[in-house]
């Protein structure tokens, strides 16, 4: 092997690419217990089966659409920029890559808390190491700060070897599940348990409430489709294989949320006993009541590896943002700083994981209220721009088109606002104005942040002796 092979970067390939959507969205089904306990067995189930029909699916199918069309790193900032123009694809750079900053904290923590579960000397709250200010550094923060070094380290070698990393961790995340269906479908089998004798978690909740309450939970383990859009300038032959792998990632998704639930649900005596108590990380518990100690154990070691292939896999993704917004001037030249033999964004990635470790944090927990509410802003952005282009671009070369012509459109459009509202209505109903007063600070600290970095820019063009693009330049003076 040549050193000129060997400096070229790993590109992600089909089965990779699978696995990096099946960790930038799910992870299995590890975290889909609250679901149960929330709504009830019937409401959760069909809650699964139905929300990627009226979730999932139409934004993947934005997502093949405008990912075959622009398949560039940075995926949907330059979708929603080419579709919307500047102003608007730096706000979706910007808002998704605050977002992350939330999202992602919760993965290294839900590690630590499965952890917990296996060696004792780990404890929330406890083993304070040392306070600064209003926070504290406890032994669970510095297993964060070891996990979010490991696999920052992992991403520093480049996307594709993310992806290939993202397979082997696919195995043992859902072995110990497909253990746990064989198992727990045996005994319902066996015993003759309905698993969907309650269908809500109450008998005085109507269906539709169960079905309400449940949706807001079940859309964020149903969320981040168009994540992998980000690495598309590192696949190999994106136009090909990213329609596939998003289509094979629905279904693995949905079967590996649907099966281990339904086989779970023969715990309780009564049918119901187990479930009603339900939340995250109860499958080591079901795993154990089914099987005994190997099963829990195997469960909660694929939790953990589940969790931090996930912050992995949503670290090549998020880190990309910042690269794109430094390489369109917004931020400073060295921000988008790349190694010379893997080409990876080194700053952007070590700089996001700097601010993730920061939200490690428990001080900030409270903040994922907004997590969904910025989430569907993208999505919406996302399918601004594909109308757009659609209008303004029908030239544009598209190896894979929505089906349905407007028609197909108006749907998916139908489904995505239509959810986005009822989602927020919910967060509304749940938290009051919490959750809309970040939204607005977060949104509007954005949009204020545009004018001043879009001056920047110009200016950096002008003393470059680049002349600046109309676009631009219109959207800077409108600004």
């Amino acid at each position: 092997m040549t050193a000129l092979s060997l400096s070229k970067p790993r590109r992600v390939r089909l089965l990779p690419l699978v696995a990096l959507i099946f960790f930038s969205v799910s992870g299995g089904a590890y975290g889909i217990e609250e679901l149960f306990s929330t709504s009830g067995p019937g409401i959760a189930l069909l809650l699964i089966v139905v929300t990627p029909l009226i979730y999932s699916v139409p934004h993947a199918l934005v997502c093949a659409e405008l990912g075959t069309a622009i398949p560039v790193e940075g995926g949907y900032y330059h979708w929603v920029k080419r579709g919307l123009g500047r102003f608007w694809g730096f706000q979706q750079g910007l808002l998704q890559w605050i977002c992350s900053f939330v999202d992602m904290a919760l993965y290294p923590v839900l590690f630590t808390s499965y952890l917990q579960s296996v060696a004792g000397f780990v404890a929330p709250g406890k083993h304070v190491l040392f306070r600064l200010g209003h926070f504290q550094f406890d032994l669970n923060w510095f297993i964060c700060l070891a996990v979010i070094t490991a696999f920052t380290l992992l991403n520093l070698l480049g996307a594709g070897w993310v992806g290939e990393s993202s397979v082997a961790f696919a195995a043992i995340c859902l072995t110990p599940m497909l253990i746990l269906t064989v198992v727990g479908a045996a005994r319902l089998f066996g015993d003759g348990t309905d698993p969907v004798a309650a269908v809500t978690a109450t008998t005085d909740r109507s269906a539709w409430t169960a079905f309400g309450a449940g949706l807001f939970i079940v859309m964020w383990n149903y969320s981040g489709w168009d994540s992998v859009s980000n690495v598309a300038g590192e696949m190999e032959n994106p136009r090909k294989h990213l329609p596939k792998a998003l289509a094979v990632s629905v279904l693995l998704i949905m079967v590996g949320y649907l099966l281990p639930s339904i086989a779970a649900l023969a715990t309780g005596t009564d049918g119901d006993a187990g479930w009603k108590s339900w939340e995250a990380g109860s499958f080591s518990a079901v795993a154990r009541e089914l099987a005994g100690p190997w099963l829990q154990l195997a469960v909660t070691v694929g939790g953990m590896f589940a969790a931090v292939a996930m912050f992995s896999a949503l670290l090549a993704s998020n880190s990309r943002l910042p690269l794109v917004l430094a390489q369109d001037g917004y931020f400073p030249q060295w921000v988008a700083k790349e190694s010379k033999r893997h080409r990876a964004p080194v700053v952007s990635i070590v700089g996001s994981a700097a601010v993730y470790a920061l939200f490690c944090l428990s001080s900030f927990a409270n903040l994922v209220i907004f997590d969904v509410f910025l989430t569907n802003i993208g999505i919406l952005l996302e399918v601004a721009a594909l109308i757009a282009l659609r209008i303004r671009e029908p030239g544009l070369e598209r190896p894979y088109r929505i089906p349905g012509g407007a028609f197909g459109i108006a749907g998916i459009v139908v489904c995505l606002l239509g959810i986005s509202v009822w989602a927020a209505w919910q967060q509304y109903l749940e938290s009051g104005t919490q959750a809309v007063t970040y939204g607005v600070v977060v949104v509007g600290g954005s949009v204020l942040l545009y004018p001043p970095l879009a001056r920047l820019r110009d200016r950096r063009l002008r003393l470059a002796g680049t002349d600046l693009p109309a676009e631009a330049a219109g959207a800077s003076s409108a600004a």
